[in-house]
């Protein structure tokens, strides 16, 4: 498919679909995400949220979306989507439903329903070929209830559960789970990596997306500033530095065949990436801890030799 819609900044659509005043922190990166998410997609959209920070934004009986919203348990936006849009079909096929009320199906959840609880009910709806959008919005740890390590939370991060202690100096001694890889085996029409500091690359995704029938996830970088310990204005500034030392590459799998959409041309080293955020605090003081460092880097460092050769 051309990409032609999105090419600068003053492409993106100025009709807003969600709109000011939510419950959410400020600077949280999730919001940001759903906002040029839904532009992308336009307003004929029905959220269906798994149990998470994002469920804030939609308290009843308030809401700053235009567009619908289903609240589910944690472990059943999956299940909950495929009942939306097998009634959306299903009215349509009756006639009961003009086709141009048709809605997207978009599930939106963190990292922890899209890598821990929810991840029974997400494969399966993978291998039925659900014809429906998932933003896991990853802000590396369960953020609604207190900042708990998740399978996403990155090594060498604190947590609520994983805090530094004399016996594990690094706090999280776990790797991130790659969820990008998890469904990709899953062999969808469509995954994706995005960032709320790269506009463009988001919406020519979406938009990329939105010729495919099936299962769609996009995998967003959230940066969280009550949970990284980061100011609430740094946040594009924070997912801008995860793409540009590597550590948040930005890449999309079509059917399985992988391509990166942006490929820095001189990595930042991680470092720069970690020293701002109080979750990695404990790498630099009281004593600098390089072999963490040096490891993280290390991981990086291999995971981009095999993409640039």
């Amino acid at each position: 498919m051309s990409i032609i819609k999105y090419k600068t900044l003053k492409d993106v659509p100025k009709e807003e679909f969600l709109v000011p005043g939510t419950p959410l922190c400020a600077g949280c990166g999730a919001l940001q995400v759903m906002r040029l998410f839904h532009k992308a997609l336009g307003g004929d959209v029905v959220w269906v949220n798994a149990a998470g920070c994002v469920t804030l934004m939609a308290t009843f009986p308030y809401t700053p979306l235009k567009s619908s919203w289903f609240y589910i348990a944690m472990p059943s936006a999956p299940a909950g989507a495929q009942g939306i849009r097998d009634a959306l079909d299903i009215l349509i096929k009756k006639g009961k439903l003009d086709p141009t009320e048709n809605l997207k199906v978009v599930v939106v959840t963190g990292d922890g329903a899209a890598s821990d609880i929810g991840l029974q009910a997400t494969s399966g709806a993978i291998h039925r070929g659900l014809d429906f959008f998932y933003l896991c919005v990853d802000n590396e740890a369960y953020g609604n209830t207190g900042f708990q390590a998740s399978s996403s939370s990155p090594m060498g991060s604190g947590t609520a559960t994983t805090k530094p202690t004399h016996l594990y100096p690094a706090g999280n001694v776990l790797p991130k789970k790659d969820l990008f890889e998890i469904w990709r085996s899953h062999r969808p029409p469509y995954v994706a990596t995005i960032s709320p500091s790269h506009v463009i690359d988001m919406l020519r995704k979406v938009e990329k997306s939105l010729s495919f029938k099936g299962p769609k996830l996009f995998l967003a970088l959230s940066p969280c500033p009550t949970g990284w310990g980061a100011e609430t204005s740094e946040s594009v500034k924070l997912a801008k530095l995860a793409v540009e030392t590597g550590i948040w590459p930005l890449k999309e799998a079509v059917y399985g065949e992988v391509t990166h959409t942006y490929i820095p041309s001189k990595r930042k080293p991680v470092e720069d990436y970690l020293k701002v955020q109080r979750r990695f605090a404990h790498l630099f003081k009281p004593v600098k801890n390089e072999s963490i460092i040096a490891e993280i880097q290390k991981q990086v460092d291999e995971y981009w030799s095999k993409v640039e050769h």
